[in-house]
């Protein structure tokens, strides 16, 4: 049975099973009992995050061989990441503004959605404070670890990272090769064993997205609260459809020549697998799997490409926090102008670059967005009974952009391989060996 399949599955029983233990107002089996294998899925595939990113890079790295067509595949890479995030934020502020689902919130609803999630809203917004409280070129400090292996052991800080990787690749590839031969056989074998670990891994998928799904539905808040911000929800849904079904397989289609049913019959598996553990990161080791095996993405575009990706490219993350950001400023009654919406596109953008491939960071980012426009952080607790299903949904925007970008990249410099159109996808293990 393909991998897709499986993990389809595995998602509509998790469903079934977290709603039948809530009709039993037996929530607490799912989550002591179910929920906690769930986690453990979603640990082996971050562990293996920083493994995969630095033996994945260096060899990418190393394999070209040539400084300058690091520089080209760098600047394609970075280019094509601001244009779709830049689409994703417009595309989000066009949605929101048609719609205005925030004049359907009364003051009754709004008090009661404020009082109920007090407690989390503070979190993040001193978080959020922190953050803002550093210097402007903070970012740029951060990119720097001051110890690689400290970095290395915080999947936040992936940035930093691929930055000592990246440094790291050039040095080799600057390096006499009767000296960085040793070196770089080292990182091949490790890529080709991190890439095995995955297939070991992946087997377990099935039973970790249905504990994930299950215990989703159990921990669930009131039905009656998501009602009252169906609207937000269905805008942010819109806007990540139109992205995932319409933007990302166009750009494909019309600029590498993919079919539209074999973008996604490629991409299913990692798609599915964002869906479930809400983490770009932890969805990483996948989503390279299918762009290399399935859409023909040559490796040393693949492992360059996808985990920066995995890092700064979150365009599902930058359209919610758009909608997010007018929602917020519709349910208090304040109008934003032009400018305001456009400063919106900015720091959304910027944002984005510094989220955390994390399950709800997007979060933490729409406050310091809602700082510059003057709308009360406080509002972030009206969105938060929806945020972890809408975070799960944004996820697989995300990744359907990586791919996306990837695929462009590497046919602009000649890598994208023809892709065996009739495959059918057994699972990244199974395509491997092909």
């Amino acid at each position: 049975m393909p991998l897709h399949v499986r993990i389809l599955i595995g998602m509509v029983l998790g469903v079934i099973a977290g709603a039948i233990a809530v009709s039993l107002d037996a929530s607490w089996l799912i989550v002591d009992w179910v929920k906690p294998f769930g986690t453990i899925f979603i640990n082996l595939l971050k562990v293996i995050a920083v493994p995969l990113i630095i033996a994945s890079l260096v060899k990418g790295v190393s394999d070209m061989r040539d400084l300058s067509r690091l520089s080209s595949l760098g600047g394609r890479t970075v280019a094509l990441y601001l244009f779709t995030t830049v689409v994703s934020v417009s595309l989000g502020l066009l949605v929101v503004n048609l719609v205005n689902p925030g004049l359907a919130i009364d003051e009754a609803t709004r008090t009661k959605l404020l009082e109920s999630s007090a407690d989390d809203a503070a979190g993040k917004i001193a978080i959020a404070e922190q953050t803002k409280e550093q210097g402007p070129l903070q970012p740029i400090i951060d990119l720097v670890p001051d110890n690689i292996f400290a970095a290395a052991t915080n999947n936040t800080a992936m940035l930093q990272v691929i930055v000592f990787v990246l440094l790291f690749g050039v040095a080799l590839v600057m390096t006499p090769e009767e000296k960085s031969g040793p070196v770089k056989a080292f990182f091949d074998g490790l890529n080709e064993v991190v890439m095995r670990l995955i297939d070991l891994i992946m087997l377990a998928a099935p039973i970790g997205v249905f504990a994930l799904l299950a215990a989703l539905v159990a921990e669930t808040p009131s039905w009656d609260v998501f009602k009252a911000l169906l609207y937000y929800s269905l805008c942010v849904m819109f806007g990540l459809m139109i992205l995932v079904f319409g933007f990302y397989p166009t750009l494909a289609r019309v600029f590498a020549g993919v079919k539209y049913g074999h973008f996604f019959r490629s991409l299913a598996p990692a798609q599915l697998l964002a869906f479930s553990t809400s983490s770009s990161a932890a969805t990483l080791p996948v989503t390279m799997e299918c762009a290399q095996e399935h859409l023909g993405v040559d490796e040393e575009v693949a492992s360059f490409v996808l985990p920066i990706g995995a890092t700064v490219n979150m365009d599902g993350t930058s359209l919610y926090q758009a909608v997010a950001a007018v929602f917020i400023a519709q349910a208090f009654g304040i109008d934003l102008t032009l400018g305001d919406q456009l400063s919106i596109v900015l720091t959304a953008t910027l944002a984005s670059i510094g989220t955390a491939a994390v399950p709800s960071a997007g979060i933490v980012m729409l406050v310091i967005v809602l700082g510059t426009l003057d709308v009360p952080e406080q509002g972030i607790a009206l969105i938060f009974a929806v945020d972890r299903v809408l975070d799960m949904s944004r996820t697989v925007a995300n990744v359907t952009s990586d791919a996306t970008v990837a695929t462009l990249v590497a046919k602009s410099v000649g890598l994208l391989h023809e892709r065996p159109e009739e495959r059918v996808l057994e699972s990244p293990s199974d395509a491997s060996e092909e």
